[in-house]
């Protein structure tokens, strides 16, 4: 099996290890080898982006806009086999990892159209004879670290804007998923983007990520992830003034009131919760649910449950896939034993076989609990939500916004006057009415609030204020 090489300056270069992926649904099935890079290779990948950054900066939109169409246009003609990738790599649904890889592609082409509009301002001067003009100019050099949970639409979501606006790249994946960073960056490559624009570095955050981290050489970093590995990223680029950008995460409410429609409150609560293997930071990990229509719903949604499929991410009506890691599986036992400890009665969460050795586990309600207990309060990341009993619309509202974290937050009512009250008062900064808490468009701004988010949001026109800087220009004719 052929090593996949690391992608510096416009070449491929070999790592100093290899790390062997491996597929959640079957461990005996070795996707592929990828090369692992080490600091020094990290503070190449950074050299040769700072090398590259005057060109590409002064390189016409219309430049950048083509090359990230071609991209995009590749990515969408090979979404099923990219999809099949990431399927086996990650563990995501054969349906879902084919949906997110369009996904990446839209993104890619929607982007290419906004390195059309970057745009500006011409303003009069408050003085007579002075003419102002305001300027977006790239930040320089972008680090970009990334999940595995989406691993080609969040590297997307942040190579392409990044590109657009005329920086250059130092692109990390995540250890667990290196198949799809490295598909992606050999699509970019291709797309006829100069050396030294975008550049490949796989391997441990431990030595890639505080390079990246470290070097007074990267303008930007932008990093999706764990709040701890978030946190200790800030400190260190802030040290020298790195400009940060930060997604770290939520536990995030799906308010039911009693005037729900039922079979909208179970889609929306079983689609966000477990979908994806529940391994969303936007899914619905605490249902809020008034007492009125408390014990229809969960037993409905504990009947929904026992009918969702759980295997091979590959197999046709897959309803969920395995768990990502074993690591993560342990994770996720650890807290519904927690929540056992603390009073909680678990329906699911039961560890399966199938035909080929993974990480299968049913999905998981948690009944019974309070916002207090510790289940409720930490990110599980995985198929698990918690349902918590409340009398009335005020004090789901309360419930809802007593988290440390302010992603997602959806409530279900037929009631036009609680909808638009709980959009005003939600402290999420993204609300869902009547919809899953998971689920978001590539065109309009991704982002939260509190402890979910650091810095400008994500997405859409928006992506703009992190990947530019603003210039103001005075000039007397």
């Amino acid at each position: 099996m052929a090593v996949r090489a690391n992608y510096i300056g416009g070449a491929w270069v070999e790592g100093n290890s290899v790390n062997r992926d491996v597929n959640p649904s079957d461990t005996r099935d070795v996707v592929g080898e990828y090369a692992r890079a080490d600091r020094v290779a990290a503070d190449r990948a950074i050299a040769a982006a700072r090398a590259a950054a005057p060109a590409w900066a002064a390189k016409s939109p219309q430049d950048r806009s083509d090359i990230l169409d071609r991209i995009g246009t590749e990515i969408l003609a090979r979404k099923d086999e990219l999809g099949r990738l990431l399927a086996r790599e990650e563990g995501k649904t054969l349906p879902e990892a084919v949906g997110e890889t369009a996904r990446a592609g839209r993104i890619f082409k929607f982007f290419a159209g906004e390195a059309l509009r970057i745009g500006g301002e011409h303003l009069p001067s408050v003085r007579e004879g002075v003419e102002v003009d305001i300027l977006r100019e790239p930040v320089g050099v972008v680090g970009i670290i990334t999940p595995w949970n989406f691993p080609i639409a969040i590297p997307a979501w942040k190579i392409a804007p990044a590109l657009a606006c005329g920086n250059t790249v130092v692109f990390k994946p995540a250890d667990l998923v290196p198949g799809c960073g490295w598909a992606l960056a050999d699509v970019i490559a291709r797309a006829g983007t100069p050396a030294g624009v975008f550049n490949l570095v796989m391997g441990p955050g431990s030595a890639v990520g505080e390079a990246i981290a470290q070097s007074h050489d990267v303008n930007a970093i932008t990093f999706t992830g764990s709040v701890e590995v978030g946190n200790a990223l800030l400190l260190k680029a802030a040290s020298h003034g790195t400009r940060v950008q930060l997604e770290m995460g939520g536990k995030n409410p799906l308010v039911v009131m009693d005037d729900a429609s039922l079979d909208v409150a179970v889609h929306c609560a079983v689609q966000g919760a477990f979908y994806s293997t529940g391994q969303r930071c936007t899914a619905s990990s605490r249902l809020v649910v008034a007492e009125g229509i408390h014990d229809r719903f969960v037993k409905a949604v504990a009947e929904k449950m026992k009918a969702l499929r759980v295997d091979d991410a590959l197999k046709p009506g897959t309803d969920i896939g395995p768990v990502v890691s074993q690591a993560q599986l342990d994770q996720d036992l650890e807290y519904l034993e927690v929540a056992r400890r603390e009073g909680g009665e678990v329906v699911g969460g039961e560890v399966v076989k199938r035909d080929s050795p993974g990480h299968y586990l049913t999905p998981a309600l948690i009944t019974g609990t309070t916002n207090q207990m510790r289940i409720n309060r930490e990110e599980v990341f995985g198929p698990v939500a918690s349902v918590i009993r409340v009398k009335g619309y005020e004090e789901a509202v309360a419930v809802a916004n007593d988290t440390v974290f302010g992603l997602s937050a959806g409530i279900v009512t037929t009631s036009l006057k609680l909808a638009h009250d709980f959009r005003r008062r939600s402290a999420a900064g993204m609300v869902m009415v009547n919809l899953p808490t998971a689920g978001v468009d590539f065109h309009v701004p991704f982002g939260g609030r509190k402890g979910s988010n650091f810095g400008p949001r994500e997405q859409g026109a928006y992506a703009r204020e992190f990947f530019t800087v603003v210039k103001t220009v005075y000039t007397q004719p």
